[in-house]
């Protein structure tokens, strides 16, 4: 018998006073039967800093032709794409060539690290290509705040971001490893 996604559900109150962005979003997230509370929690990471109304969830990990999230125009092309964990470098070079820009959150301490030193090189030469670390005491706080029913505020200001429930708030500071450059 195969195991099935779990479904979480997360409203999000979200204030992001660097792009003038406040709005409520009603989530309902599909957790493949081997994700972590982790992951998935980056997964909302990203959905928060780049919340947008044409912004949605990929088909999960058993795809490899979407991404983790991903935001199309109206005539079906991408304009975001984004990965979060450790993709394989020919995957992120194939997803650089299909969005305007493809941003990867990477998450898991010296894994994280590790994979970023062998993959540096080649991806470097990617010209619409954002890394994104989580550290790890961070990405492991966010992960305490996983619940199947859950409501999160959200509050991001100058490139800091809060994300707390009634109980607590974690305070996340994103380390970049490499920033798209303006030129594709």
């Amino acid at each position: 018998m195969a195991l099935t996604a779990t479904i979480y559900k997360a409203a999000l109150h979200i204030a992001d006073m660097d792009r003038h962005y406040y709005q409520d979003h009603a989530l309902t997230i599909a957790r493949h039967p081997s994700e972590t509370d982790e992951r998935m929690m980056v997964r909302v990471l990203a959905f928060i800093r780049h919340a947008h109304e044409a912004l949605s969830f990929g088909k999960g990990l058993s795809t490899e032709d979407e991404p983790d999230l991903w935001q199309k125009d109206l005539t079906g092309l991408v304009d975001l794409w984004i990965d979060v964990g450790q993709p394989d470098d020919k995957n992120i070079r194939k997803a650089c060539g299909r969005a305007k820009q493809v941003i990867i959150y990477t998450y898991g301490g010296r894994g994280a690290d590790l994979w970023w030193e062998q993959s540096r090189g080649t991806l470097e030469r990617s010209k619409n290509l954002t890394v994104m670390n989580l550290p790890l005491d961070t990405s492991r706080a966010l992960a305490s705040l996983a619940q199947r029913d859950m409501e999160l505020h959200c509050t991001i200001q100058d490139g800091q971001i809060w994300i707390g429930d009634q109980d607590e708030t974690v305070q996340i500071a994103l380390e970049t490893r490499k920033t798209a450059s303006d030129e594709r």
